[in-house]
């Protein structure tokens, strides 16, 4: 089958999907899909240093790069001349993404050709992004656009059944299909010593880690207070977080930091990548992601595959699996029951043993080969019932 995914965005400063993104379509042409992604330039703040208009092959997949016009709603006229001419090439559609300018661009012409799709939201109809991010726009967005992108849809790819109901409740769409994301694990356990030698003040400390963007709905307020009861407790531990995010977001929370006395324990590793991230598993004691939201949680499985007991919020897609597999502790969005979670975790060895070692079990799950196998058979039923539709409807 000849797959298109088309996602506004696989800027690295955009997150967890940028990365899925790439994972999803090696391990689909791995399997013998014929894959392209087309996309945009954008970065979040900044743009990609790729070549445009012309495709670019990566691991036996081709990506299509075309200039952000605007920042906003990631806005790409020469993206959708592109679409225009080429969605009759494909056999399904994979778009990625809601409340933006090349989702409704490919939905469009996707039904003018009578090329089936998939929409996989990402989350945008979660209820914390939906009551919190320019909620009068999305409302309005809904329903002039992308209520009819999810309507005409052949599925609603949801990566969990948290996000399935979420989603259920602001748009009602129909056909829902839940397929996780896929997580490469193309890494070994590094050993120890990263932390230390880049950031003195974390050596002889046990390591709280976290890594992901650095966002308001990722919880970081919560973490910090929660840490600085810990450290009251636990003196000898250090907060280190791999991400990085909005300027000024980023200055509110180093002044949270200062204001709770804890800045000299927290470190803030900035965007970690490759051997680096690694490193800094292989060193910490645990992962924490005590998110408002979260319609997955890719970092959370990355943590797990390393081997590292985790601490997840209720409102992280996958909760509900690290609950069942005992991978790890489940908390409310609350400061107390989150420093609580941490300071069992810490003093508990045995406790963090086992989660460790389950954890290694539940990220399997989640590998490239089980999770892409099972989108294959989705494009394959997607494409022979549009045949079927079109031959009777001739």
């Amino acid at each position: 089958m000849k797959i298109l995914h088309v996602i506004p965005s696989i800027g690295p400063l955009r997150g967890g999907p940028s990365f899925v993104i790439r994972t999803m379509s090696e391990g689909l042409a791995a399997l013998g899909c014929d894959i392209d992604v087309v996309t945009t330039d954008d970065n979040g703040p900044e743009r990609l240093d790729v070549p445009l208009g012309r495709p670019v092959s990566e691991r036996r997949v081709t990506y299509w790069y075309f200039r952000r016009q605007m920042r906003f709603y990631t806005v790409s006229w020469p993206l959708f001349q592109w679409l225009r001419q080429r969605v009759p090439d494909y056999d399904v559609l994979h778009i990625h993404a809601l409340f933006s300018f090349a989702t409704g661009a490919a939905a469009y012409q996707a039904r003018r050709y009578r090329v089936p799709y998939v929409v996989r939201p990402l989350g945008t109809l979660n209820r914390w992004g939906m009551e919190n991010r320019r909620p009068w726009l999305k409302q309005a967005s809904l329903r002039l656009i992308d209520r009819r992108v999810l309507s005409g849809a052949a599925a609603v790819h949801y990566t969990s059944e948290e996000e399935r109901e979420e989603g259920a409740l602001a748009a009602c769409p129909q056909r829902p299909v839940i397929i996780p994301n896929p997580v490469n694990f193309e890494f070994a356990r590094l050993s120890s010593g990263w932390l230390n030698a880049h950031y003195p003040s974390t050596v002889r400390k046990r390591i709280i880690l976290f890594f992901s963007r650095l966002h308001p709905k990722k919880g970081i307020d919560l973490l910090l207070s929660a840490f600085a009861q810990v450290r009251a407790r636990v003196p000898d531990v250090a907060l280190v977080f791999g991400g990085t995010g909005e300027r000024d977001f980023m200055e509110q929370l180093r002044r949270q930091a200062h204001d709770l006395g804890i800045e000299q324990d927290v470190v803030w590793a900035g965007f970690l990548e490759g051997d680096a991230k690694h490193a800094a598993m292989a060193e910490a004691e645990m992962f924490v992601l005590p998110s408002y939201s979260e319609n997955f949680g890719v970092a959370v499985v990355e943590a797990m595959g390393a081997g590292l007991p985790v601490i997840v919020s209720d409102c992280v897609g996958i909760h509900r699996e690290v609950s069942a597999a005992r991978a790890g502790l489940v908390v409310p969005c609350q400061e107390k029951p989150l420093a609580d979670a941490i300071l069992q975790m810490l003093e508990n060895p045995g406790l963090r043993q086992e989660a460790a070692r389950n954890a290694r079990n539940l990220a399997e799950t989640f590998t490239a080969a089980r999770v892409c196998e099972r989108l294959v058979h989705l494009y394959s039923e997607i494409a022979h019932s549009a045949n079927r539709k079109e031959a009777v409807d001739a």
